[in-house]
């Protein structure tokens, strides 16, 4: 058998499995018995508005103000790692290996439980958001710091150079030349932050958030105890979806124009 005649056999063995796997799920499944658990019309329906003026407009709220504290707090994470001072390389390097290697979920624990114990009458601005925005800003900074840090080191030498021999300051040249073009390099990346970012905000349960101050996923969950039914769960996630997946498309479409502009 030549070569060619082999690929096209091997493909259609794969074809032929991946059809009757699909042909199994679909006539195996009790598809009755999931839409009445998962998707029954009247459960879904008592879901709006709350779902999206509460819901959606929290984990919104909260994706986002982790996000900039995220990415404050990371670049300066960054540039300590960069510096030429010792004891601001070792902090920058601690801080990033301590907080990528800890599970987002003790890091929750830590700021809502540790944090008021270690500091007693310390109250964090907004209350429960505030609390979510230093958890989810601690865990986003650690990789945040790293993709920057890359970023300026893709920056060329010699740009930081040219700045310095026009009579800029260190400080000048960094601000105006080096962290520009080192954020239009990893914008990409940062998107790809703020999509994992949106799922994470869903660890807010573990804080004991108030029922105006709830999430897509303590949302849906507090639903279904209530029901007795999984649709609330099942139409929470079709919302992480909905915005999960356009930023999933976005981010690959910068890769591929950051690609084609190299």
């Amino acid at each position: 058998m030549s070569p060619r005649r082999r690929r096209r056999v091997v493909r259609s063995v794969q074809y032929a499995v991946f059809a009757a796997a699909l042909a199994a799920v679909v006539t195996l499944a009790d598809w009755q018995r999931l839409q009445e658990q998962f998707l029954e019309p009247d459960v879904a329906r008592r879901l709006f508005p709350e779902l999206i003026t509460v819901a959606l407009l929290n984990t919104i709220a909260y994706t986002l103000s982790g996000f900039a504290v995220g990415l404050v707090l990371g670049l300066v994470v960054a540039l300590m790692r960069l510096s030429s001072v010792g004891p601001y390389r070792w902090v920058a390097t601690v801080y990033i290996e301590l907080f990528r290697g800890l599970p987002a979920l003790l890091i929750f624990i830590f700021v809502g439980v540790g944090v008021p114990l270690a500091f007693p009458g310390l109250v964090f601005p907004g209350g429960t958001y505030g609390q979510v925005a230093c958890a989810l800003g601690l865990v986003s900074a650690a990789y945040m710091a790293e993709t920057i840090r890359a970023g300026i080191q893709a920056v060329p030498r010699g740009q930081l150079e040219a700045a310095r021999s026009l009579g800029m300051s260190q400080f000048t040249a960094m601000r105006s030349i080096v962290i520009p073009q080192a954020f239009r390099i990893v914008v990409p990346p940062l998107t790809n932050e703020l999509v994992l970012l949106f799922k994470d905000s869903s660890l807010v349960l573990f804080l004991g958030v108030t029922l105006q101050q709830r999430e897509l996923t303590k949302f849906g969950r507090d639903l279904a105890s209530t029901t007795a039914n999984t649709t609330p769960i099942f139409v929470a996630g079709l919302c992480y979806l909905l915005v999960t997946v356009p930023l999933g498309q976005v981010v690959r479409r910068l890769e591929a124009k950051h690609a084609k502009a190299r």
